[in-house]
C-alpha cells in the first residue's frame, strides 16, 4: 500500500480508502447498490482492508448511510485507534446542527472522529455554511475544543471545492472523479489553491457503474495521476476488498477520448468530463444533465430518468430559445450543447410519466 500527505494536517493516508455505503444494511433510497452484511462480517471486511494497510475509513450519519457508521464504530474497537482515520459527515449547513450532529457521531462511532465533513455543500447552501454562524464555524470551533480532529467541505461543485481551497478553516476537501468525469481533478490540479488541502476522491467506480466498460483496476489505475491524497473505494464484499487493496496498482493513462470509447461500445455517450464551465445564464446544470443521460446508458435507467425529468423539458426550452450560448464558449470538448439537449430531450420523451422520483 501506498501512502500520500493528507495537506498540512500532518497525517499520511493510504492511497486506497474504504468507503462504507455497501456495508449498511436498512433501506437509504438515495443510495447506489449495498450488500447488508451483518456487523461481525462488516467488521471482518473491514479488517482484511487494514491488514492489506488500508488506514482511511469515511462513513456518514445514520440518516444518510444507514447503520454503515455503528459498524465502522464497531471495527475500530477490534483495532489499535491510532492507525486508522475515521473521516465522517452530515449534510446540515447551520452551526447549531452540525454541532449536534459532530457529537451524536462521536457517540455512534465510540470514538472522535478524525476529520468531519459538511456534506453535499452546492451553491445554494454555501453561504450558509461558510458564513457567520455556520456549519464550518461550528466545525472550526470543535476542532478547537478537540471534538473532531480536522474540518472538511464535501462537494460535487468546483466552485464550492475552490471557495473551500481558499479558506483557513478548510482542512480537507472531498470530490468526485473518474476516467470519465476527470474535468474538476484536471482544474483541481491546474490551481494553486489547493496544495495546502487534503483532497478525498470519491466516485471512482461512478457507483460501480463504470464497472464493465473498464476492469477495477483500470478504473484506479486511471486516477492515480491526479493530486488526491486518498480515493475511496465503496466496498461491500471480502472480494471487492481484496481487488481494492490485495496489491499496489499501477498507473494507467486513459485520453478522454479512449476513455469514450469504452463507453462507446454500447451508447454514444455525451462528451462530457463535468469540467463545469458551461455556465448557463438559466442556471440549468448542464453538466449534470449530461452526467444522467450517460448514468442512464449504464445501467441506472430508474434513477437517472428521474432526475432528468425534474428540470429537462424547462432546459430543452430555454436551450433551443437561448442565443446567447455561453455554456459553449470555455467547454473544452467543444459540445454543441443545444444539439446534445436534444439528445436528453428526446430520450426522456417516450416515458410518460413513469419513472418519478419521490
Amino acid at each position: 500500500m501506498r501512502y500520500r500527505k493528507l495537506g498540512n494536517t500532518g497525517l499520511r493516508v493510504s492511497e486506497i480508502g474504504f468507503g462504507t455505503i455497501p456495508i449498511l444494511s436498512g433501506r437509504v433510497p438515495v443510495l447506489p447498490k449495498f450488500y447488508s452484511p451483518d456487523t461481525e462480517t462488516a467488521v471482518a471486511i473491514m479488517k482484511r482492508a487494514f491488514d492489506y494497510g488500508c488506514n482511511f475509513y469515511d462513513t456518514a450519519i445514520l440518516e444518510e448511510y444507514g447503520d454503515a457508521e455503528l459498524k465502522l464504530g464497531e471495527f475500530a474497537k477490534t483495532i489499535d485507534r491510532s492507525k486508522i482515520i475515521i473521516s465522517d459527515k452530515a449534510r446540515f449547513y447551520g452551526g447549531a446542527e452540525i454541532y449536534r450532529e459532530v457529537l451524536r457521531s462521536a457517540e455512534h462511532l465510540g470514538t472522535k472522529p478524525d476529520i468531519y465533513f459538511v456534506h453535499q455543500v452546492d451553491e445554494d447552501n454555501a453561504d450558509e455554511v461558510f458564513g457567520k454562524g455556520g456549519a464550518l464555524d461550528a466545525l472550526y470551533d470543535l476542532k478547537r475544543e478537540g471534538k473532531i480532529g480536522f474540518t472538511g467541505i464535501a462537494s460535487h461543485y468546483y466552485d464550492v471545492l475552490y471557495r473551500g481551497a481558499l479558506d483557513h478553516r478548510v482542512d480537507v476537501l472531498q470530490g468526485s472523479g473518474n476516467v470519465i468525469e476527470r474535468g474538476m481533478l484536471e482544474r483541481i490540479r491546474e490551481e494553486e489553491a489547493f496544495r495546502d488541502k487534503g483532497l478525498i476522491l470519491n466516485k471512482v467506480y461512478a457507483a460501480g457503474l463504470l464497472i464493465g466498460p473498464f476492469t477495477p483496476q483500470e478504473l484506479i489505475g486511471g486516477i492515480l495521476e491526479y493530486p488526491f491524497s486518498c480515493a475511496l473505494l465503496g466496498i461491500g464484499t471480502f472480494e471487492q476488498c481484496d481487488v481494492a487493496f490485495a496489491k499496489e496498482h499501477e498507473l494507467r493513462h486513459f485520453s478522454f477520448e479512449e476513455a469514450l470509447s469504452r463507453l462507446g461500445n454500447s451508447f454514444t455517450p455525451i462528451a462530457c468530463d463535468r469540467c463545469e464551465r458551461c455556465a448557463c445564464p438559466y442556471g440549468h446544470e448542464l453538466h449534470t444533465t449530461f452526467r444522467q443521460f450517460n448514468y442512464f446508458h449504464l445501467g441506472k435507467e430508474f434513477w437517472a430518468i428521474g432526475k432528468l425529468k425534474l428540470d429537462a423539458e424547462q432546459t430543452y426550452a430555454h436551450c433551443q430559445s437561448c442565443t446567447e450560448q455561453v455554456c459553449m464558449q470555455d467547454c473544452p470538448n467543444h459540445l454543441n450543447v443545444p444539439e446534445e439537449i436534444g439528445r436528453v430531450h428526446s430520450l426522456i420523451e417516450g416515458f410518460g410519466n413513469s419513472y418519478k422520483i419521490e
